[in-house]
């Protein structure tokens, strides 16, 4: 089966006039060499009596033959059949002859050429009473080999002109399913890229926006605040906005074109879970964060830690207004690390921050991306707690974060700090999409 040849019923191109008209002339070129040839072979003086076919006869054949040669790319058998038919009674046609067996040839299909190259071979036999020209003994034969040879000079031409028209054919599909491939991937790309700063926007800043609302809303519920501890939560809600649009410009600022070298925010990590916590508490949440870890864990898993536990704080502070937090964090190398995150009952009314619904999931897909699993539910007491266990590989042992938080146990609802640690840095976007709520 030949896996190169054209396809059936894909169309043959169309010819330009001019190549139309230079295949036309190369075939009446030839016709007019062997039509002179064989005038060289009659004898002289007969033009008038015995050889008037060759004067008349022969060139009107040889004019309706290449008149039926220009429909040949529409009926190719046909056509081919009836020129070689003919041309056996006309020398001069003998060139849009080979012209129609080497088009039909370049289509490359066996079926199609062998009853024309018969026709040519052996039509000849029966039309040798229109010259009166002396032939040898065993001249039969002789002119079969000749038409024969002429015959697959012929069809090598064409399936030669057939097998480069179908491999530049096939180079120019290639070239448009590989730039159709390309789009896709730009597109698919530039799809990827937009969740990816969709995402990382949305961690970076709903976590900020959720702690300045918490801290508008014990304003707004409690008129009775020290001045004190009135001017702690306005300074928090004006720092954690300054912060959001710092977290939103280093996120636009990696998108900028004219800044290609601008380097990207540093990745959460596992050693920035403690100053996640006293922000939160900073903002007025009551969190309390007990560690209880042998090492630090590896880079990936660090950085899906603090995301769960980003995640369970901005959703408490959404949710449970005023509600204590624990944040537990255990496990060692060749076990897992294990992250419990529980608030309490909403203490006061919701501040009514929209919620998009992709939290959770998205959460879900960074937690199976490296290997863990992570769980959610309600508590009787209305609370809500989420859990996650991710691997920790024995080889990859590291220095246990430096923080006192071990020593921290849960407790009731703590007061906000006037102080509070260096503030963590937005992620990098350049993870995979996620949904958050």
């Amino acid at each position: 089966m030949e896996t190169d040849a054209v396809p059936r019923r894909r169309p043959v191109p169309r010819l330009r006039p001019w190549q139309e008209a230079v295949r036309l002339g190369a075939a009446a070129v030839v016709g007019v060499l062997l039509w002179l040839l064989t005038g060289a072979m009659l004898p002289r003086g007969c033009a008038a009596d015995s050889c008037s076919w060759y004067v008349t006869g022969d060139p009107l054949v040889a004019l309706g033959c290449l008149t039926a040669v220009a429909w040949r790319r529409r009926f190719p058998v046909p056509v081919a059949l009836a020129v070689t038919v003919a041309s056996a009674a006309s020398a001069l046609a003998s060139g849009a002859a080979l012209l129609a067996i080497g088009s039909l040839a370049a289509r490359r299909r066996p079926a199609e050429i062998a009853p024309v190259v018969a026709a040519f071979v052996v039509a000849p036999l029966f039309t040798t009473g229109l010259y009166p020209v002396e032939r040898p003994p065993g001249s039969p034969w002789i002119q079969l080999s000749l038409q024969l040879l002429t015959a697959g000079f012929a069809v090598a031409t064409g399936w030669a002109v057939g097998a480069r028209r179908a491999e530049v054919l096939s180079l120019r599909e290639r070239a448009r399913s590989a730039e159709r491939e390309q789009a896709a991937l730009a597109d698919r790309a530039r799809v990827l890229e937009r969740n990816r700063i969709a995402r990382e926007m949305h961690d970076s800043l709903a976590h900020r926006i959720s702690l300045v609302a918490l801290q508008a809303g014990a304003l707004d519920h409690r008129p009775d605040l020290a001045a004190e501890e009135r001017s702690v939560l306005v300074r928090g809600i004006a720092d954690g906005s300054y912060r959001a649009l710092e977290d939103l410009r280093d996120v636009l600022g990696v998108l900028r074109a004219e800044q290609p070298d601008r380097p990207e925010p540093p990745r959460p990590s596992y050693d920035r879970v403690p100053a996640l916590v006293d922000d939160a508490r900073a903002s007025g949440m009551g969190v309390t964060l007990t560690i209880d870890t042998t090492g630090e864990p590896p880079d990936a898993v660090g950085d899906v830690c603090y995301r769960v536990v980003r995640e369970a704080l901005t959703n408490a502070a959404k949710h449970a207004p005023g509600a204590p937090v624990r944040v537990t964090l255990d496990g060692a190398p060749g076990g897992a690390l294990g992250v419990v995150v529980r608030n309490g009952p909403a203490a006061r009314t919701r501040t009514g921050l929209p919620a998009s619904g992709y939290g959770l999931p998205g959460l879900a897909e960074r937690v199976r991306a490296v290997g863990g699993t992570i769980g959610h539910h309600p508590e009787p007491d209305g609370g809500f707690t989420l859990t996650a266990r991710l691997p920790w590989p024995d080889d990859e042992p590291g220095p246990r974060p430096s923080t006192d938080e071990p020593g921290r146990t849960a407790g009731k609802h703590e007061p906000p700090r006037p102080t509070r640690l260096e503030p963590a840095r937005p992620a990098r976007p350049g993870d995979e999409p996620e949904r958050r709520s």
